[in-house]
């Protein structure tokens, strides 16, 4: 395991972490009460939430599993979250025993888990980075101890790019990804997802407020401001789509009939 800090922080349990009320939502057990507080109440606001999160995680095993078969057999995925299985790692190395997983998270409790994260395949390797993603620079020369990025590489932020904002003097996320996206060898992949308040303006309104009062700003994205991420880049079929539409399998069929998930998906080639 690489990190800037391999010493866990304490966990701060007096305010809830998107990353646990997420855990929550996927029916985890790695949460305290007050991110199941939160959980509930924007459950509450925002009924799609439980259904989203799942349909997120169901996204993530379609894409990587899609561009393993494809041929990549290299994987950063950033803001990873607490391990929930099958993780990344599984579901490319099921595809390829061989491939190389670096995972990036900078969450205390995703620390404590890393170890579960680092369970691949004896033909392949799995990394844990302790980093920030607002800092690619460290986080790009630590996965760059076991990935090669001289070759194609699949980067993923799936559910994360909501949390960070547009402003320059601040997250800029757009030039953030950018950044990412610049150090990838020709044929690597974005894979992203991103809630939206295009599909269901009021419920994700209240959503976000709730986020935002609890000390984690949340900013839905229109399609225009989503699409943004992947200029210059060659999207796949089916394009930019609700994510529960992205290459579906019978499961996430029978999860567009309960209704509509507000977030969009897509995965683009680096040409």
């Amino acid at each position: 395991m690489t990190g800037s800090d391999p010493t866990p922080a304490p966990i701060d349990t007096s305010r809830p972490h998107p990353a646990r009320v997420y855990d929550w939502w996927l029916g985890g057990k790695d949460n305290y009460p007050v991110d199941e507080e939160l959980a509930r109440r924007i459950l509450a606001a925002d009924g799609t939430a439980v259904r989203g999160a799942r349909a997120n995680r169901r996204f993530m095993h379609r894409a990587v599993r899609t561009l393993a078969e494809a041929g990549i057999r290299q994987f950063l995925d950033i803001g990873t979250g607490i391990p929930t299985e099958p993780n990344l790692h599984q579901v490319a190395q099921a595809v390829a025993p061989e491939a190389r997983v670096v995972y990036a998270d900078n969450d205390p409790i995703v620390l404590r888990h890393a170890q579960a994260l680092l369970h691949g395949s004896a033909e392949g390797a799995t990394e844990y980075v302790h980093a920030d993603v607002r800092d690619p620079d460290l986080i790009l020369r630590l996965a760059g101890e076991s990935l090669d990025f001289g070759r194609p590489v699949a980067l993923s932020l799936v559910a994360l790019t909501h949390y960070l904002g547009d402003a320059v003097d601040g997250d800029d996320v757009h030039g953030l990804l950018a950044r990412y996206v610049d150090a990838l060898a020709p044929g690597s992949y974005l894979v992203l997802s991103q809630v939206t308040p295009d599909l269901n303006p009021e419920a994700v309104g209240r959503a976000a407020g709730l986020f935002t009062r609890s000390g984690t700003p949340f900013h839905p994205r229109s399609l225009t401001e989503f699409a943004r991420f992947f200029d210059g880049l060659e999207l796949l079929g089916p394009g930019i789509i609700p994510v529960t539409g992205w290459r579906p399998d019978p499961e996430d069929v029978a999860v567009q009939a309960e209704g509509i998930v507000p977030v969009y998906a897509g995965v683009a080639r680096k040409a």
